[in-house]
C-alpha cells in the first residue's frame, strides 16, 4: 500500500532505514545509475546533540535522463537529481518517499516523452522495498 500527498509517494518498507537505502543503492548501482550523495539527517542531528527518528536521503540519477528535463524546464533542477527519503515514524514504521513523476510533469509542464527515465527509476525504488 502506498500513499500520495503533495506530489510525494510514500511506500512502507519492511527494512530499517539504512537497510532500505542500502538495498536501493545496490539496485541503482546494478543499473549504472549514479549515486551522488547519501545524507544521514538523523546522524548529523546526533552529532550536535539533537535526536530525530532515523532519516536518510539518497540522491541519484543519470545525466542522460535528467539533463533533457532540465533543458526543457531549467527550474526542474531544484528537484533533480532524483531523491529517495527513507524515514522512520514515531511508531517505528519505516517508509520510503519520492517525488511522483506526474507531479514533476505538472509542476514543470514537461512533455510525456521526457518522463520515461524518471518512471524507470521509480520502478527501481519500488524494488527496494519489495
Amino acid at each position: 500500500m502506498s500513499s500520495t500527498a503533495n506530489g510525494l509517494v510514500t511506500l512502507p518498507s519492511p527494512y530499517t532505514v539504512p537497510e532500505t537505502l542500502d538495498r536501493l543503492e545496490t539496485i541503482l548501482r546494478q543499473k549504472n545509475v549514479n549515486i551522488f550523495a547519501r545524507v544521514d539527517h538523523s546522524g548529523e542531528a546526533e552529532k550536535v546533540g539533537l535526536h530525530m527518528q532515523p532519516t536518510q536521503l539518497l540522491i541519484f540519477g543519470n545525466p542522460r535522463g535528467g539533463t533533457p528535463l532540465m533543458v526543457a524546464a531549467p527550474l526542474s533542477a531544484i528537484d533533480l537529481p532524483l531523491k529517495a527519503l527513507a524515514w522512520q515514524d514515531g511508531e517505528g514504521k519505516v517508509w520510503l518517499s519520492y517525488n511522483d513523476p506526474q507531479y514533476l510533469k505538472a509542476r514543470y509542464g514537461l512533455a510525456d516523452d521526457l518522463l520515461p527515465p524518471i518512471a524507470a527509476a521509480i520502478g527501481l525504488i519500488k524494488q527496494a522495498v519489495a
